[in-house]
């Protein structure tokens, strides 16, 4: 299935290898199209206010804007100053997560065992691609996890299980503001987030 992607001129096409970071910054009025080119691919997603890195996502002001634990097309991505950062503008696979949080060496180490410790998680890949702006551990929020299926249950739990998408899908983000968008392309194999087989990911931006 080809991608659907936002109309205009492409700015920049690449393509972020299994388990790798990805960052940039998407100027206002331009999208961001992620593609999953295998599908069942978790893409975790953390967003800064491009040169005031102190406002980023909330997933608390996000999801009390809208009312919804679940993102699709219409949700604003709000800062922790309650203002828009990114709006959903197209979604092909019709939910995303924002409570399942990302991987690191120490969850992985409690829910899967000692023997996990040498994987690297998403947490160690938004340190090493934040990095490169400026952004240490004190900057890492609750994040995105998009195509992640978190499923929640009438008496409260949630689990991470098969996702809804498929190969070729993608969600498109609209930048409100100058956007610093980190992404750590899920390498997880001890949860189905990825199908137990991390996969690349295509990201796109283009300007209207």
């Amino acid at each position: 299935m080809s991608a659907t992607l936002a109309q205009g001129t492409v700015v920049s096409d690449e393509t972020v290898p299994a388990r790798a970071p990805w960052s940039g910054v998407v100027a206002a009025g331009h999208v961001l199209t992620i593609v999953d080119l295998a599908g069942n691919q978790a893409v975790d997603c953390l967003l800064y206010r491009a040169g005031d890195t102190a406002e980023r996502y909330s997933a608390a002001d996000t999801i009390a804007a809208q009312g919804s634990i679940f993102l699709t097309t219409g949700s604003v991505l709000r800062s922790c100053e309650g203002r828009p950062l990114m709006s959903v503008v197209a979604d092909d696979v019709g939910r995303h997560d924002t409570i399942g949080g990302a991987c690191s060496k120490e969850s992985n180490t409690l829910r899967y065992g000692h023997h996990t410790h040498h994987q690297h998680a998403c947490v160690e890949n938004f340190l090493r691609e934040g990095a490169k702006w400026g952004l240490g551990k004190r900057d890492l929020v609750s994040n995105i996890n998009w195509y992640m299926n978190v499923p929640v249950e009438a008496d409260g739990t949630l689990g991470i299980v098969d996702g809804l998408s498929a190969p070729g899908l993608s969600v498109s983000l609209r930048a409100e503001v100058d956007t610093l968008v980190l992404v750590s392309n899920c390498p997880q194999v001890n949860n189905p987030c990825n199908g137990f087989d991390p996969t690349p990911v295509r990201m796109v931006v283009t300007a209207p």
